[in-house]
């Protein structure tokens, strides 16, 4: 059958298993909006900015497991989604994202409007297309949601000039492209089972990559087989159960004490899909030190990047686990986990848990359930939910790692609700929350239920710590004295506000939140100078572990 671009790119979206897209028109893009609109089976969710509909992209992929899509014109709307696509870039979401351009003849001769988008993300995506040939656009769509989720996940940019959209040409329907995957390598997984069987004090530590596989059932295998401990990244945090007496928690810069001795103390480390990132390592000269590190991921650009490994397996972490597992006999090792447990059970007599954003984390967790979205922007909040709240399922964390972009969560969160169903938790800073506040006007739009938990402190928080502690108490521009009254700001957009004023009342006032339908916003009021301890000071080891502040 003979269909416009427009009508094309509206089927291929389809036959990708695209069931909602987030996106912003404008004038290079009013044949794709107009082809959604005729066709009328797609979900559209109009944000307030385009950098919003790639953050909500982003929050659908990583809370469904599926290909997030977002749609911007050109010029201006293309270079709003580059923050967005950056993100995915650096925690390998996949990602496509369709930016409308001028006609082909009006390519680079600064035509209103006009951005070389496809260079302008070149560094920050696994692919990008511009499509000059109406015959290349389904070929072109199907390729590219190929990539994004082949090998290492990450975003594609196809850019489509408005003469494309509009001229026709034959169009044949095809089922979904899926890649097998790499073969896992016998004679490096065989090494693998080797030294684990050799190893004394074993520690598996879990990366992102253990959820981009769905890795986590064989990573809890691997754990039960081995009998060791296991800590997570900030990335990783869901692929291994909370519950469970062998987790340890996040490791790095702000990960638990327990982690940080356990990996001092352990022999051998396995780390699947972890890319040894500055603030999992801090010192990587120190780190690997006295241990033999066995390394699994799927891209071969991480093997000794960072950190050298003694035996690299790179395949799929769920593929490589699944080949481990039959070489592995079940073995017991009481002593090692004996001593992670004491690690743990004097952490546990030795944390802080007085601070208002941890009693507030701690009496959230009995408004949620292990399936429950629990979205965060960029600062002191995040790490304490990540410290704090109990992540038992993959794809439960939505956060920006390896960017760290303040601004993601609220866009995040829109994408994780409206891609699940399911009632949202979104844990921001009032520093992150100014950077993308508008979309709570898109929350209220759909009526999606978005539980936002502002972490109100007036600062700049994690900034702020920094600055206590290395530069003198020097408070340069970190201290915002902004007079937003959030409960009629949450009003004013549509959404309900409450405050939370004594964390003593958190039970109280999230039982009022929780009971709410669609969006509700919770002014939570916590100290200027409260700190996420523990730390490790940059470029420092884990022998030089912060704990307490006089």
């Amino acid at each position: 059958m003979k269909l416009s671009g427009a009508e094309i790119l509206v089927r291929c979206l389809k036959e990708q298993g695209t069931d909602v897209l987030f996106g912003y028109p404008g004038g290079c893009v009013l044949d794709i909006y107009d082809a959604i609109y005729r066709d009328g089976t797609l979900k559209h969710v109009l944000t307030a900015h385009e950098q919003g509909a790639a953050h909500a992209a982003d929050g659908y992929a990583r809370a469904t497991g599926k290909t997030g899509v977002c749609l911007a014109t050109s010029g201006p709307g293309a270079t709003n989604l580059v923050t967005g696509i950056a993100t995915a870039y650096m925690d390998s979401v996949p990602l496509v994202a369709i930016t409308g351009n001028v006609t082909v003849s009006n390519l680079g001769r600064d035509s209103f409007q006009e951005v070389d988008i496809a260079g302008i993300t070149m560094p920050v995506t696994k692919h990008n297309y511009i499509v000059k040939d109406i015959r290349k656009l389904a070929p072109t769509i199907r390729e590219a949601f190929s990539i994004a989720n082949a090998g290492r996940k990450g975003p594609v940019l196809i850019d489509i000039p408005k003469n494309i959209q509009t001229e026709v040409c034959e169009y044949e329907p095809e089922p979904a492209l899926r890649r097998a995957p790499r073969p896992v390598e016998r004679a490096a997984v065989e090494q693998a089972a080797e030294a684990l069987r050799r190893a004394k004090r074993p520690l598996i530590v879990a990366g992102g990559g253990c959820i981009g596989a769905d890795a986590a059932e064989n990573l809890h295998k691997l754990a039960d087989i081995l009998n060791a401990p296991v800590s997570s990244t900030l990335m990783g945090l869901g692929a291994f159960p909370a519950s469970d007496a062998r987790f340890l928690g996040m490791i790095g810069m702000h990960g638990s004490d327990a982690s940080a001795k356990a990996f001092r103390r352990a022999d051998t480390v396995v780390v699947c899909g972890m890319r040894f990132s500055d603030r999992v390592t801090g010192d990587r000269a120190k780190f690997r030190e006295g241990k033999t590190i066995i390394q699994f991921d799927i891209d071969a650009a991480e093997i000794d990047k960072n950190v050298r490994a003694d035996i690299a397996v790179m395949a799929d972490v769920n593929e490589t686990l699944k080949a481990l597992l039959p070489l592995l006999e079940k073995t017991e090792r009481s002593d090692w986990l004996k001593e992670v447990a004491a690690y743990k059970e004097y952490e546990a007599a030795n944390t802080d848990k007085a601070l208002p954003a941890t009693r507030i984390l701690q009496a959230l967790r009995a408004f949620t359930d292990a399936d429950t979205p629990v979205a965060t922007d960029v600062g002191q909040h995040q790490m304490w939910t990540a410290q704090h709240y109990p992540f038992e399922k993959p794809r439960t964390l939505i956060t920006s790692g390896g960017l760290g972009t303040m601004g993601f969560g609220m866009g995040a969160a829109i994408g994780a609700c409206a891609g699940t169903g399911r009632k949202t938790v979104l844990v921001t800073g009032d520093g992150s929350f100014h950077m993308n506040l508008n979309e709570l006007c898109t929350a209220v739009t759909h009526r999606l239920p978005i539980v936002i938990l502002l972490m109100n402190n007036n600062c700049l928080g994690m900034v702020r710590q920094w600055q206590t502690l290395f530069y003198g108490k020097r408070y340069s521009q970190t201290t915002l004295n902004r007079q937003t009254d959030y409960l009629k700001l949450a009003d004013a957009f549509g959404a309900k506000g409450l405050l939370l004023a004594d964390p003593a009342d958190a039970p109280k006032v999230l039982a009022e939140a929780f009971a709410a339908e669609g969006p509700v916003l919770v002014d939570c009021r916590i100290g200027i100078d409260d700190k996420v301890l523990p730390m490790i000071a940059p470029g420092k080891s884990f022998d030089d572990i912060i704990t307490k502040l006089d």
